[in-house]
């Protein structure tokens, strides 16, 4: 016997012979398990690939069950959780995911406010009722939260109704119309509100006192009246397209009344406006005004957030809505 003749022998040609060996998992013709990150095949009894050192997969049966979550196979039955998206695996039953039942958080969702929106019509009479949303209601022509499509002098975002902490309010979206609050009581104007008075809109401006006059180099007298000595604001009759018709002054000392037939300020033609509709009195240096019982009442067009109140009533494209607790 050569001395360097391996144990298993010598073949035919004096090359040693080779030794096969054959892992545990593996099976004939190369259809052995491999590892998934290097692609040699491996031993699955072993935890450890022998080419790359990664960690092997458990071995999965066809009969594994599905995560309910996430669809991945499960390797053994008695796993509490899934080694994909760690949902908690019940017998059978499917349980939710981490945080899939908690809603996400938006005002819509929060506590109906106890504030309903009620449709009034021409003869007083209420019809459709419309509760609050959430914190934010839209009101409009299409698309909002209370929604009038046949309503053409609504815009269709037209205004958002606000309820916080217990309050509700108003705020006009830009719409081509405005939005309007009926004034309750006396309301102290500030410049350039809008006012609806039968159907007719007046702007409110001040106008500042006007400076002395110097007096003239010969001493002589300029004609003129002297009374009233001052016009500070003034009242803009405003058309549909925005421009001015006609306008009247207020001086200080002076109550000005309006109305179709009867006041300082007459509209013949408005068949909206009361006889005598509304007033306009003069506190100093303060213009302050007041409905003077009239059919249709006298609107403020809403500027930034104004607040409503129970009873109050507003005016969103040919829309009377009055504001009612439930």
């Amino acid at each position: 016997m050569a001395i360097n003749s391996p144990v298993g022998g010598v073949g035919g040609g004096g090359v040693p012979a080779t030794r096969v060996y054959q892992a545990s998992g593996a099976t004939p013709g190369g259809a052995g398990p491999k590892c998934s990150a290097c692609g040699h095949e491996v031993d699955q009894s072993l935890p450890f690939c022998a080419y790359c050192g990664a960690k092997l997969e458990a071995p999965v049966s066809a009969a594994a069950q599905p995560c309910p979550k996430c669809g991945t196979a499960l390797a053994d039955p008695t796993f509490r959780f899934c080694p994909n998206c760690a949902t908690p695996l019940g017998k059978g039953d499917r349980v939710s995911a981490p945080h899939e039942a908690t809603a996400v958080f938006s005002a819509k969702r929060a506590a109906q406010p106890p504030v309903v929106l009620v449709v009034v019509a021409e003869d007083g009479t209420k019809g459709a009722r419309h509760p609050l949303v959430g914190e934010e209601t839209t009101i409009g022509r299409s698309g909002a939260d209370i929604c009038f499509p046949d309503d053409v002098y609504l815009s269709p975002m037209h205004a958002v109704v606000l309820w916080k902490e217990g309050k509700t309010m108003i705020r006009d979206l830009g719409s081509r119309n405005g939005s309007w609050v009926f004034i309750s009581g006396p309301h102290k104007l500030v410049d350039s509100d809008l006012i609806m008075i039968g159907s007719q809109l007046l702007r409110f401006r001040r106008l500042g006192y006007p400076g002395p006059h110097p007096p003239e180099a010969d001493a002589t007298r300029r004609m003129g009246s002297l009374i009233p000595s001052a016009d500070i604001a003034c009242l803009s009759q405003l058309r549909a397209d925005g421009s001015v018709r006609d306008v009247f002054h207020l001086s200080p000392g002076r109550d000005v009344a309006l109305g179709r037939d009867r006041g300082d300020w007459v509209f013949p033609y408005d068949p909206s406006m009361s006889g005598g509709h509304a007033a306009v009195k003069s506190e100093d240096a303060d213009f302050i005004l007041a409905d003077a019982g009239s059919r249709n009442g006298v609107a403020i067009a809403v500027r930034g957030d104004h607040q409503l109140t129970k009873g109050s009533k507003i005016l969103v494209g040919d829309k009377l809505l009055l504001v009612e607790t439930s």
